[in-house]
């Protein structure tokens, strides 16, 4: 299988401070890339940055991307320092709550960080990836892209909009070599996961091995093409 060396590649990454979010981070570091990161909390991704920044070159874009007319102070800046030849969509938000307890702040909230938010990042890098004619797209879909459970109704609603979506701009930009892959853990051991209830959380994914596929497939360049994927553990006993 022929796979692109990621080396000095410049990757945006969303939610870098979340469990998933710091293992691709992590992961992509080690892949010798040039990280631009984002989440609300400044604090936590100077910490991250530390980790990180020994052999690679790291900015921080602290922002809160629930508040969608702030994303274009986020984007500005991220232009600012490089074209980005990576997005990876990483944040998201997850209410466990009943429908009669889902507020519409709280339902707006959780499509602005799981939907709009990567649909608007997707729109203005893609720019740049198509005039390059190389891009990537990474968005952290979930299993419930593909179904529904009890007391998630926002968090399934926008999982299975961002497959959809996924679909669609791969569907539109593979012709510029821009390739966009909806990735799709199951459960993962993570703060997120853990709201999850009648779940053994021991078997849940390391989110360690979902930073290791998300980079594995982001280096992927055979004519095969790599549209959507769901990850489950591998149970043996």
């Amino acid at each position: 299988m022929k796979h692109v060396d990621l080396k000095n590649k410049n990757v945006f990454l969303s939610g870098a401070t979340g469990d998933i979010g710091s293992q691709i981070a992590l992961k992509l570091a080690e892949e010798k890339c040039n990280l631009i990161i984002n989440a609300r909390d400044e604090k936590k991704l100077k910490t991250l940055s530390n980790k990180l920044s020994d052999e690679n070159q790291v900015s921080i874009v602290p922002g809160d991307i629930s508040d969608i007319k702030g994303l274009s102070k986020i984007i500005t800046e991220v232009k600012k320092i490089a074209n980005v030849d990576i997005l990876v969509n990483s944040a998201g938000i997850f209410p466990n709550l009943e429908l009669k307890n889902t507020s519409d702040e709280e339902l707006q909230k959780t499509i602005n960080v799981n939907l709009i938010a990567p649909f608007i990042f997707m729109r203005e890098f893609s720019k740049e990836m198509i005039d390059n004619n190389w891009g990537r797209i990474i968005n952290i879909g979930s299993s419930s892209s593909y179904s529904g459970f009890k007391n998630t109704s926002a968090y399934c609603a926008t999982k299975h909009a961002i497959l959809g979506l996924s679909r669609s701009i791969h569907d539109e930009l593979k012709e510029y070599n821009v390739r966009t892959y909806c990735i799709s853990p199951s459960s993962a051991q993570s703060k997120m996961g853990e709201k999850s209830v009648d779940q053994d959380f021991s078997t849940f994914l390391d989110p360690k091995d979902i930073a290791d596929f998300i980079s594995y497939a982001i280096s992927f360049d055979s004519n095969l093409m790599i549209e959507e994927i769901l990850l489950k553990r591998l149970y043996t006993k």
